[in-house]
């Protein structure tokens, strides 16, 4: 059974890490622990039982609770699927902003940080090119760069 564990933000790996650690000195009903990439605050813990996932996490820091009801394993497939299916912009792509203070706007992609999933671009319609920092998620390709 798979539970969702909400934990602070920003605190996913330090939080994952203790119980990680605490799975392997106390040989739970733990069968594994997950940190979805892009799912801010929570973690997936499978378990043989709530009472195991509970167990674990009682009295942790940073954890904040744990969702009442279980997924199932195709739910689970669903989430992490739609999180992989990100789309792969590249240097010189042009993207146009669909959220956000540049909504609307074209620029061209100069460079990529996949770590922490920002793109610096070139506002294209502006005139004077300055580099802007923004999340990926918050613009969508609409023509690849010649390769």
């Amino acid at each position: 059974m798979y539970f969702i564990v909400r934990v602070t933000a920003s605190q996913e790996k330090i939080t994952a890490d203790v119980l990680q650690n605490k799975i392997s000195k106390n040989n739970n009903d733990i069968y594994s622990l997950v940190m979805p990439y892009g799912m801010r605050g929570y973690l997936i813990i499978e378990g043989a039982s709530e009472i195991a996932v509970r167990d674990l996490i009682l009295n942790e820091p940073h954890v904040k609770g744990m969702l009442p009801k279980p997924l199932e394993e195709a739910e689970l497939d669903k989430m992490l699927a739609a999180r992989q299916t990100a789309q792969e912009i590249s240097v010189n792509d042009v993207v146009e902003f669909f959220t956000g203070p540049f909504k609307g706007y074209k620029a061209k992609v100069i460079k990529i940080d996949s770590s922490k999933d920002e793109i610096t671009v070139e506002l294209m319609e502006v005139a004077v090119p300055i580099p802007v920092t923004t999340k990926a998620n918050m613009a969508k390709i609409i023509q690849k760069a010649a390769q």
